[in-house]
């Protein structure tokens, strides 16, 4: 494995790529001038471990030319462990209440969902367990009272979901759900803040999954595509 692309690399993406990898794989190869992860034949891999605006260009170009997969963790469960404050104390452990799920998922692909679209795009979502290690920064990070994230680790990696064409995003929709559906309904069915449920709407419909029958009031009202 070359060294480049690897000096900023954090402990989680490198041991995502570790197990991701499988043999005869490559890493760090440049590919129209990116670096990429890992390339398997003629497939190219992505590893995202934090917000997408970052790579949005990159994989815009890369997938009219190539077969792309981009994985990306969600934190199923997260411990949070924080770095003493001075020399003479232990860090402390402890399992933070939040729970991760595939549906956020659409908090990134809101800017690009027409992505989505594209044969040679798939997108890999691996529900994990992972270690936050937060260190105290002081006055800098007045929103965390002086803590900031040093490094994320991998502890297991639960499930993955693969999207490779638009009937799998069918499979987040509850079957309780009654059409047409407002954001409203499908945030009480899937028990998610009414911004999220907007948010996975938006990126549905544009892909083809749903599509708009209707208004309830100020609420548009969906229902499944070609049903």
């Amino acid at each position: 494995m070359t060294d480049i692309g690897l000096l900023n690399e954090r402990p989680l993406h490198a041991s995502l790529k570790e197990w991701y990898a499988r043999p005869g794989d490559r890493f760090e190869v440049k590919v129209d001038g990116y670096f990429i992860d890992i390339v398997r034949n003629d497939l190219l891999v992505e590893i995202q471990t934090s917000g997408f605006a970052s790579i949005r260009s990159k994989l815009r170009d890369l997938v009219r030319r190539h077969r792309i997969r981009l994985i990306h963790p969600v934190a199923l469960e997260r411990w949070i462990v924080k770095q003493a404050r001075d020399d003479d104390g232990d860090p402390t452990r402890r399992k933070s209440p939040k729970k991760g799920r595939v549906e956020d998922i659409f908090n990134e692909m809101v800017s690009f969902p027409r992505l989505l679209l594209d044969p040679n795009f798939e997108l890999e979502i691996l529900m994990i367990r992972e270690e936050e290690v937060r260190r105290f920064v002081g006055k800098r990070r007045w929103r965390s009272r002086g803590w900031g994230v040093e490094e994320r680790r991998l502890l297991e990696v639960i499930s993955c979901k693969r999207f490779e064409e638009t009937v799998d995003w069918l499979e987040l929709l509850p079957e309780a759900l009654e059409e047409p559906f407002s954001t409203g309904d499908l945030a009480k069915a899937k028990e998610m803040n009414k911004t999220m449920a907007q948010k996975m709407a938006y990126c549905m419909r544009k892909v083809g999954v749903l599509e708009v029958v209707g208004k309830k009031g100020n609420s548009k009202l969906y229902e499944i595509a070609g049903a």
